[in-house]
C-alpha cells in the first residue's frame, strides 16, 4: 500500500512537468507562425518596430492581403500546388500499397533484402538524388512541366515502410478468407487491405501533402515558367519581383498558403495519430 500511495503522490507533478514541457514545446512552434500572421496584418512602418505587439496600431490586413492575391498569381501558384500533390500522392498509394502488400503477406526470394532497400532509401535524403535525377528528366524531355515536379516522388520509401508496418498488424486469417473467395491479391490490396488501414492512407497522405507542398529545392531546380510554379517557389518570385522589402503582402502570401494546411490537418488529426500508431505494435 505504501509503494501505491508513493507512486500516486509522484503522478501529478510528472503530469504537470509533461504538459509544461509540451506546452513550452507548442508556444515555440507557434510563435513563427503567430508573427507571421501578425506581420500580415501590418502597415510597412509597423514591421520592424522594436517592441513587439500582434495586433497592429494601424489595421493593414485588407490592403496586404488585398495585394497578395492581386499583384501576383497567388491562386495560380496554390492550383498549382494542389495538382502536383494530388497527382503525387495518387501515384505514391498506387505504386506503395501493392509493395507494402508484399512485404508483408508474400514470401518470396529476397523479401528481406527489399525491405532493407526501402530503409536504406529512408536514409537517403532527397537532394542526393536531384543531380540524377535532373539529368533524367533532362533527357527524358520533361523539364519545366508537371511532370518533372511529381515523377521523383511516385515511389515514396516512406509510404512503403509505413503501409507495410500497418499491413502486418492486419490477421494473415484475413487474407487467406479473401483468397478462398477467389480474390487475386491485387484486389485483396485494393479491397480489403487499403481499406483496412484507412488511418495509415490518411496519416500518409497528410505527410505527402504537407512535404510536397512545402517543397522548394526540387522546384526550384526543374520548372522555370511561373505558371507551373507550386506555392513556395511562386511566393519567392513574387518577393523577388512584387513585394521587394515589403514584407506585409510577403507575410499574407506565406499565410494563404499554410492556411489550406492546418484545416486539412486539424479535420484529419485523429486519424493521423491513428494511422502512425497503428502499425507500432504487432
Amino acid at each position: 500500500m505504501s509503494a501505491n500511495t508513493h507512486s500516486h503522490r509522484l503522478l501529478p507533478p510528472a503530469a504537470i512537468l509533461r504538459q509544461a514541457v509540451l506546452l513550452v514545446t507548442g508556444a515555440l512552434i507557434l510563435v513563427p507562425f503567430v508573427w507571421m500572421v501578425s506581420l500580415s496584418i501590418k502597415p510597412p512602418g509597423e514591421i520592424f518596430r522594436t517592441s513587439f505587439s500582434f495586433w497592429p496600431a494601424q489595421f493593414y490586413g485588407v490592403e496586404n492581403y488585398t495585394r497578395a492575391l492581386t499583384q501576383a498569381p497567388l491562386p495560380r501558384y496554390m492550383g498549382n500546388g494542389l495538382i502536383v500533390c494530388a497527382m503525387i500522392l495518387a501515384l505514391q498509394i498506387f505504386v506503395c500499397a501493392p509493395c507494402a502488400y508484399a512485404l508483408a503477406k508474400l514470401r518470396f526470394p529476397g523479401r528481406d533484402l527489399l525491405f532493407g532497400m526501402v530503409l536504406i532509401g529512408l536514409l537517403l535524403p532527397h537532394q542526393v538524388l536531384s543531380l540524377p535525377l535532373f539529368i533524367l528528366a533532362y533527357q527524358l524531355g520533361i523539364l519545366n512541366t508537371y511532370a518533372a515536379l511529381i515523377f521523383p516522388y511516385v515511389v515514396s520509401p516512406f509510404g512503403i515502410f509505413l503501409f507495410r508496418q500497418f499491413f502486418k498488424t492486419i490477421p494473415d486469417d484475413v487474407v487467406h478468407a479473401a483468397r478462398l473467395d477467389g480474390l487475386s491479391e491485387i484486389a485483396i490490396v485494393w479491397k480489403i487491405m487499403v481499406p483496412m488501414a484507412l488511418p495509415a492512407v490518411i496519416a500518409f497522405s497528410i505527410f505527402s501533402v504537407v512535404g510536397h507542398w512545402n517543397d522548394l529545392f526540387w522546384p526550384l531546380i526543374a520548372v522555370r515558367d511561373q505558371s507551373l510554379m507550386p506555392p513556395p517557389l511562386g511566393i519567392m518570385a513574387f518577393k523577388n519581383e512584387e513585394a521587394g522589402n515589403d514584407y506585409g503582402p510577403l507575410m499574407a502570401a506565406s499565410t494563404l498558403v499554410v492556411v489550406p494546411l492546418v484545416i486539412a490537418f486539424l479535420a484529419a488529426q485523429r486519424w493521423f495519430v491513428e494511422g502512425l500508431t497503428g502499425g507500432a505494435v504487432k
